[in-house]
């Protein structure tokens, strides 16, 4: 702890958990607005320690993939959320249990960040005064670079987000909708990854208007297809602005993709890719056929909407 640094916060002495769920962000045309909470979900327990350092332990998905000291993703959002609220333990010891698959288009970065900032407030007493929800999602917003993921994962459900202009400075800020219960999420997890930052390096910086247009008109009919119209789906995600710009960096997921809609299959890049997902409230033997015309390079993975996002609790 630097001199002159005075700790304003009351840490609590027991240990907290945090569940994050995945998320996927656009679907189809919401492209950086819209996102879903996928039942899919990091585990995260952390606790303040005596002395100072990191103590970090990954399991699951991506162990041997992230640091694991104070650069970790959880750690780093972590000490943002307790500089925010006023403080700087000494030390933090965490144990990560992933189930999220990185580079994958659902949210992991997100989820870290979220559960970061959750795991802050939940270890000071009256976090939750010092850092409030929208709070959490501007902080996790300036470290993510863009809100839609992170909105899911803090909110749960399904999400509309957006930037708005706070004192001259750009802030994440979101919105939560239910989702009718028949909709049901059908995800193709590819054998490949695909960073965030390759696939927004491949978007022009320009698009058509006639393109522009079509999606936002189909971004305002998801939102009422995903909450009481789920037969509105199909025409709901089409997309126009994102998908085909990348499909160079993924040319199977944009195949599928074109291949599902092509029989009439709400079916669209999850995020940035490479993961394929899929909404529909059909039959056990409709998801069969969608999940048997995949082929052998996607692994399918049935995942229900997340009501909650991030959750809190005593480990």
């Amino acid at each position: 702890m630097s001199r002159g640094f005075k700790d304003r916060l009351t840490y609590k002495a027991t240990p907290i958990q945090v569940q994050v769920p995945a998320s996927a962000a656009n679907l189809g045309p919401g492209f950086d607005a819209l996102a879903l909470a996928l039942e899919l979900r990091d585990i995260y327990v952390a606790q303040i320690l005596d002395e100072e350092g990191f103590d970090v332990d990954v399991t699951g998905e991506g162990a041997d993939e992230v640091k694991k000291d104070g650069k970790h993703l959880v750690i780093k959002a972590m000490m943002a959320g307790f500089e925010f609220m006023g403080g700087k333990p000494r030390g933090i010891a965490l144990r990560a249990l992933n189930a999220i698959p990185h580079g994958r288009g659902l949210g992991s970065s997100a989820a870290a960040i979220v559960g970061g900032l959750s795991l802050a407030r939940g270890l000071v007493l009256s976090g939750n005064n010092l850092m409030s929800d929208d709070d959490l999602i501007a902080l996790a917003t300036d470290m993510e670079g863009h809100p839609d993921n992170i909105a899911a994962a803090a909110l749960g459900g399904a999400t509309i987000s957006w930037m708005e202009d706070r004192a001259s400075v750009a802030t994440g800020c979101a919105s939560r909708f239910s989702v009718d219960p028949s909709v049901r999420a059908l995800v193709f997890l590819p054998h490949t990854q695909l960073s965030t930052g390759k696939a927004r390096r491949m978007l022009p910086e320009t698009v058509p208007h006639k393109d522009a247009a079509i999606n936002a008109g189909r971004a305002a009919l998801l939102v009422h297809a995903l909450s009481v119209r789920p037969e509105l789906l199909f025409a709901a995600t089409e997309d126009h602005l994102h998908q085909e710009y990348r499909r160079e960096a993924m040319p199977r997921s944009v195949d599928l993709v074109r291949k599902l809609r092509g029989a009439g299959v709400a079916a669209m890049i999850s995020g940035a890719g490479p993961s394929v997902l899929v909404l529909h409230s059909g039959t056990n033997a409709e998801h069969d056929d969608i999940v048997k015309s995949a082929g052998e390079h996607f692994t399918p993975m049935d995942l229900e909407v997340a009501t909650t996002g991030a959750t809190v609790a005593n480990a």
